[in-house]
């Protein structure tokens, strides 16, 4: 099973080789990264769309399914459990779903095995530091680690919050590696100040954004999502009653007090109030980074972009309370989330590192 797996990795990785080996680019090792950071960006796309269509367990074991490398070795076990339990987490469909997320998962460390090998053996000739794409190695087998437990602790929500705050991690640090392989910005002394007024602002952002997607993970994880159906009110209350011990226990099991009790309906408020309403705070500090990067030389591309994309971000979370969390609004609401990750990531370390070397000329 294990070499029938890695070779189906390996075959779903020749997609994205083929699109770096062919391009026109020639750079080929930052291209790689490129589609790297694309993949993952997909594959936190593609692992929303699998936690909310409920196939997280499509598979109950791991890493294949009921033993084998694909639902097509396991169709009798499959079949049989979605007879027993027809609208149970085991179904033909939502094994193929967990199954090709799993693949998609497992290309992306392919990449970034290579990416990495290719890091320290241009390192002298690039001068550029391995470390940081190695970190990307590290983050990607801790993740592998956290996807494993999400399944056989049966999705415990703290597991597979942390999950996802991994991958997001995972899409921050491909990004930085990406902008250590860009060329760096030739800043003029007179906008130095103006980088170095926006390097601890833009790492708030990050810290908010950050925040704000483990909350969202919560809401997700408890299936809190649909606890709130109006708004700005909740229930038709600015405060409505919440329980926040039960609703802000983190080791428990999904659907249960740590006590082994059923989660009491306040405290899924609880989870659902807070997520929403630390998403102004989102939305002001944002949004302040991005109007300043936007007045900023060399920062106003993507000023403009974080700008956009914040607000499309909010719009698009009320939209789902709306129309009462549509799949495709949920799973763009993830995506909006990795697009600020990416974004402020990058913001963060063009800041950063433009403000230091123009202070090392001056």
């Amino acid at each position: 099973m294990w070499l029938q797996l890695a070779l189906t990795g390996l075959c779903v990785a020749v997609i994205p080789f083929c699109i770096v080996f062919l391009s026109k680019e020639k750079n080929k090792h930052r291209k790689l990264i490129a589609v790297s950071v694309a993949l993952t960006f997909e594959l936190i796309m593609f692992g929303a769309f699998t936690r909310l269509t409920d196939s997280g367990l499509g598979c109950p074991d791991w890493p294949g399914c009921y033993g084998q490398a694909n639902p097509l070795l396991s169709h009798v076990q499959i079949k049989a459990a979605e007879i027993a339990m027809p609208q149970g987490p085991v179904t033909i469909q939502k094994a193929w779903i967990e199954m090709v997320h799993r693949y998609l998962a497992m290309s992306v460390g392919v990449l970034i095995c290579v990416q990495v090998l290719l890091a320290w053996m241009r390192r002298k000739s690039t001068m550029i530091s391995p470390w940081l794409s190695t970190s990307t190695l590290v983050c990607v087998c801790v993740q592998g680690a956290f996807g494993a437990w999400t399944v056989t602790l049966k999705l415990q929500p703290v597991i597979v919050t942390t999950h996802l705050l991994l991958g997001m991690s995972l899409l921050a640090l491909l990004a930085a590696v990406l902008e250590q392989h860009r060329q760096p910005l030739q800043v003029a002394p007179l906008s130095v100040q103006s980088l170095k007024s926006l390097v601890w602002p833009a790492s708030l952002a990050l810290i908010f954004v950050f925040a704000q997607i483990a909350l969202g993970g919560w809401v997700s994880t408890n299936y809190a999502a649909l606890a709130c159906q109006d708004y700005p009110l909740c229930h038709g209350q600015i405060v409505p009653t919440m329980d926040f011990e039960h609703g802000f226990t983190l080791w428990r099991q999904l659907g249960m007090t740590a006590s082994g009790e059923y989660l009491p309906f306040p405290a899924l408020v609880a989870i659902h109030w807070v997520h929403r309403n630390f998403a102004f705070f989102v939305l002001i500090v944002v949004s302040v980074v991005a109007w300043r990067a936007m007045r900023t030389p060399h920062l106003e591309s993507l000023g403009k972009k974080l700008m956009a994309a914040i607000f499309v971000q909010c719009l698009v979370g009320v939209s789902t309370v709306f129309f009462s969390w549509p799949l495709l609004l949920a799973v763009l609401h993830n995506g909006g989330a990795a697009m600020l990750v990416l974004l402020l990531t990058m913001l963060n370390y063009r800041v950063r590192h433009a403000s230091h070397a123009a202070s090392s000329v001056i």
